[in-house]
């Protein structure tokens, strides 16, 4: 049995993480972190979990859970892993983060995205982006996994294989994307009160979004050039999902046939990627770890639009992160998670 920690169990990413571990055949929870609710049982914080997961919250140092576990999973902000997670933790525990800092390879991209310092700077070389149906290979040997964000993860999906066949031009991408409230966190914000968000639709980090970098960084690599787009999320009132709606210029000479034909070479072995005539909605991901895909191509404007859906509290975030475990330790990528 995989012995797992978490770090932040308490979050709604940490939280999903803890139902997914344990319905999984291989895995056992051995190790529960969290700065402000340590001494409580996490059955106490989250009821459901009674006599399934009683375990009494830890403090949230990772010292102690690397030394009872095979894997740790941190469901951090950002700023705290970088500081946390060093050569010595990784000799003896694999860790798979679910926050920013390990994402960027560029330390100066993430200090002026993120505004706060890097203190990880000499771990980021072996840090492998853990988005598994790109990177499967490099995350098999990895200490040290850098779990997707939500948003990025249905991004980059939804135009890899546009980028990775040369099928459209680059500087053209534009990606809109909403979000259920989840995808904020589990913290008090009055902006996400029932009644601010109910009833209604917002754009926001129009130009400034921090996972903008994050999804050029990965296109670009597919591309084998620098990729530049526009990125724009909005709230939604959803408890959870996301829908990306993501435009690109199709170059000339390429048509609907070359396009069906990049996403089936990209993804038709992939367990959790399903591509699909009918266009995609997020009722039909929820609470589970599959992508959607579905492409139209206008061809008035000559752009090929590709609609995505996950769950982003699955997919987009605990999913994800034992999807990267069980490829850590060699098993099958579905084990836990169909």
């Amino acid at each position: 049995m995989i012995k797992a920690g978490i770090i932040g169990a308490t979050g709604y990413a940490g939280s999903e993480l803890v139902g997914l571990l344990l319905k999984h055949p291989g895995a056992e929870v051995v190790f529960l972190g969290s700065s402000s609710q340590a001494g409580t049982r996490f059955s106490d914080i989250y009821p459901r979990y009674l006599n399934q997961c009683d375990l009494v919250l830890s403090d949230s140092v990772l010292e102690d859970a690397a030394k009872v576990c095979d894997v740790v999973f941190l469901a951090l902000p950002h700023g705290i892993a970088s500081g946390s997670v060093t050569s010595d933790i990784l000799e003896k525990t694999r860790i798979i983060d679910l926050g920013a800092d390990f994402r960027l390879k560029d330390a100066d991209v993430y200090e002026s995205w993120y505004k706060v310092v890097h203190k990880g700077r000499a771990l980021l070389p072996e840090a492998v982006y853990g988005l598994c149906e790109i990177h499967r290979d490099e995350i098999k040997k990895a200490r040290l996994v850098a779990n997707p964000g939500c948003y990025t993860t249905c991004s980059i999906l939804s135009l890899y294989p546009l980028l990775k066949r040369h099928l459209v031009d680059p500087l053209t991408l534009v990606v809109d994307a909403l979000s259920g409230v989840s995808g904020a966190g589990r913290g008090a914000k009055v902006a996400n009160l029932f009644c601010e968000v109910n009833e209604s639709v917002k754009a926001y980090g129009v130009a400034t979004h921090r996972h903008t970098p994050e999804i050029e960084q990965e296109l670009s690599l597919a591309a084998g050039r620098e990729v530049v787009l526009s990125f724009t999320p909005h709230l939604v009132p959803i408890n959870r999902g996301i829908l990306a709606t993501c435009y690109a210029k199709l170059l000339p000479g390429i048509g609907e046939d070359e396009v069906a034909s990049a996403y089936a070479e990209c993804y038709g072995g992939e367990p959790f990627i399903r591509l699909s005539g009918a266009l995609s909605e997020t009722r039909n991901v929820q609470g589970t770890n599959f992508v959607d895909i579905s492409m139209r191509i206008d061809g008035r404007t000559g752009r090929v639009v590709v609609v995505t859906a996950i769950d982003n509290l699955v997919k987009g975030a605990a999913g994800q992160a034992v999807q990267n475990m069980n490829i850590l330790f060699g098993l099958d990528e579905r084990t836990g998670l169909i």
